[in-house]
């Protein structure tokens, strides 16, 4: 490809799995983001199957509109593996042994304590007009190619083998390649809000963003993103306006901000109770060591992090945390008082500054016309007494989990800002 070009891109991905709904495509999503904040412009994704003629179509038709073509899926060792039949047939050309490639694998297999298998010296054989692109995490190499007004690189399917390339090879010689202005993102991480009472509150900041600035809503089960955008020629001004405009939205859902860009409200919990110098332990029925698991997903988090029950059955709350059966007799496990109460006897068990304890109805099942499906207690033990609060959440069940174990940890973040 000669010249400097716009950045139009295409995603293709390959598998039947894809179609059947057996395997969720977050390899396009994922490489759209990346894309986007390159500052190029993904106007179309198609996913077919492992099919020869389907392959040779979908290519015939992106080459036609887009720039770049990024292919995933239909590379490895087996049979199945179609795609460098059907890049051959497309470019006229036939696979060759290719010595690079195979330094690649080879070394890999020996990082691995491993011999290379024939099948694995066949992932050597590559269209002979393309350009290998290195394989950081497995055998199959990417390959890139370049026809006419197009380029087109293939892409194993695997996520952790793709997202290594594209990120460390593939976008930065695409960036090469093109005229580019310049476009900024900035994320706004909430918790506590739905979206549309987040757009009602700041709809006049929204409404007096620049021309070149835009918002987008991105929820998420328990948390909205807010994502501001800004494209221009000058970096250095979009930078300052940027600035300027995050300035004055913090204020106005200063209760909901916990974060900014790839924040998680595990790891800004994670930070203040290191800064704090305190411990946390969970108490948890509803969530079944969900939020145990947001916590413990942080490196580092045995500098804080004690331990968790798992008091799903009634039998445990009593005897693992001292929770009165009474208590559970009269206000039910859902309550106020169960959940409080299995805060504090988590609090005592594991000598902890402060205690989670989560209780509710997840669902589907389970609901009454008192407590429904969605109803949620969460409880807060600290050294100055216990807190709580009710939540009424949806239907399904997955998502309950998580917002229950996000809520909780927002809870627990608010409380350490008091103290810091």
């Amino acid at each position: 490809m000669t010249g400097k070009r716009n950045g139009i891109c295409e995603i293709i991905t390959i598998g039947d799995e894809l179609l059947i709904g057996q395997v969720i495509n977050t390899n396009a999503s994922w490489m759209g983001e990346q894309l986007s904040l390159s500052g190029l412009q993904l106007k179309r994704v198609t996913s077919i199957g492992d099919n020869n003629q389907q392959i040779l179509d979908a290519l015939h038709d992106a080459v036609t509109r887009a720039e770049f073509v990024f292919i995933t899926g239909g590379l490895g060792p087996t049979a199945d593996d179609i795609t460098k039949p059907a890049l051959c047939e497309f470019f006229g050309t036939q696979l060759v042994y290719n010595e690079e490639a195979f330094q690649q694998v080879k070394a890999l297999f020996q990082r691995r304590g491993m011999e290379v298998s024939d099948r694995n010296k066949a992932q050597a054989m590559l269209p002979e007009n393309c350009h290998p692109v290195q394989n950081e995490n497995g055998t199959a190499p990417g390959m890139w190619f370049e026809k006419d007004s197009a380029v087109i690189v293939s892409m194993p399917g695997v996520p952790f083998e793709m997202k290594a390339m594209f990120e460390n090879q593939v976008i930065p010689k695409v960036m090469a390649m093109v005229n580019k202005g310049h476009i900024l993102h900035k994320t706004i991480m909430t918790n506590g809000i739905g979206e549309s009472s987040l757009a009602d509150i700041i709809k006049d900041w929204e409404q007096a963003l620049p021309i070149n600035f835009k918002l987008a809503y991105l929820p998420q089960p328990g948390m909205v993103r807010l994502r501001l955008s800004g494209s221009g020629i000058d970096r250095n001004e979009l930078e300052q306006t940027m600035n300027t405009l995050v300035t004055k939205l913090i204020p106005l859902i200063s209760d909901y901000v916990f974060g900014y860009d790839n924040d998680t409200l595990e790891e800004i919990v994670g930070d203040l109770l290191k800064k704090s110098n305190k411990t946390i332990g969970t108490a948890e029925s509803c969530t079944g060591g969900y939020l145990a698991h947001l916590i413990t997903s942080i490196s580092g988090s045995s500098a804080y992090f004690r331990g968790s029950v798992i008091a799903y059955a009634n039998e445990i709350k009593t005897s693992a945390l001292r929770v009165n059966e009474s208590d559970i007799a009269k206000y039910g496990a859902v309550s106020k008082e169960v959940v409080e109460a299995m805060a504090i006897g988590l609090q005592k068990k594991f000598n902890v500054n402060y205690a989670l304890a989560t209780s509710g109805v997840a669902g589907p099942d389970g609901g009454t016309p008192e407590k429904p499906v969605g109803t949620i207690w969460i409880a807060l033990a600290t050294d100055k007494g216990v807190q709580s609060e009710k939540f009424q959440f949806g239907e399904h069940r997955g998502r309950n989990i998580r917002r229950s174990a996000l809520s909780a940890l927002n809870m627990l973040r608010i409380e350490l800002l008091k103290v810091m």
